[in-house]
């Protein structure tokens, strides 16, 4: 289970989120007062009782910095390109791992695939955006890069995949 970094309550920059699946899709209950002068409803106060539609029932809150939450989408959008090759993005092969042959190759994209030896070492944003495999005693780098839809410049937000376009590149440690 992923570790979630804890926030103050309300702290600036977080996010609730439901202690129980860790899903943002939650609410609490208020009392809103209509003011006349805006024209808008203002939030009077806040109450205890605090529901998740994803578990559909009540829960506690925890409150998580937003860059964490941040990172965890850029992870599922990396993972699911990377394993699936869902999304939008393209798998660059090097010169050197094309030249070793059919079968090095098929054996290099399945262990990316399924690569899941994630640390804090080789991991640190927790972003799921670089590995390192041994093939027949070579080692073979990947990395994950994030661009415009045009892959002209990088990507504005690394989360919206309507906004990234992924490109994972597998080279030989040599060509690094």
């Amino acid at each position: 289970m992923e570790t979630t970094q804890t926030a103050a309550p309300e702290a600036i920059n977080s996010v609730p989120i439901c202690r129980t699946c860790a899903s943002e899709h939650v609410v609490r209950d208020a009392w809103a007062c209509f003011n006349r002068m805006s024209g808008l409803w203002e939030l009077e106060h806040v109450f205890d009782a605090a529901h998740c539609h994803q578990c559909q029932g009540t829960t506690k809150l925890d409150w998580v910095p937003s860059q964490a939450l941040q990172n965890r989408r850029v992870r599922a959008l990396n993972d699911r390109f990377r394993t699936k090759g869902l999304g939008n993005g393209t798998v660059t092969l090097t010169q050197g791992v094309q030249e070793a042959g059919q079968a090095f190759i098929l054996a290099t994209i399945y262990a990316v695939r399924t690569f899941s030896d994630f640390s804090e070492d080789n991991d640190p944003w927790g972003e799921h955006d670089f590995g390192a495999v041994e093939i027949d005693g070579q080692k073979v780098f990947w990395k994950l890069d994030y661009y415009d839809p045009s892959l002209e410049q990088g990507s504005e937000n690394p989360a919206n995949d309507a906004l990234t376009h992924r490109v994972l590149t597998i080279m030989l440690a040599s060509e690094y």
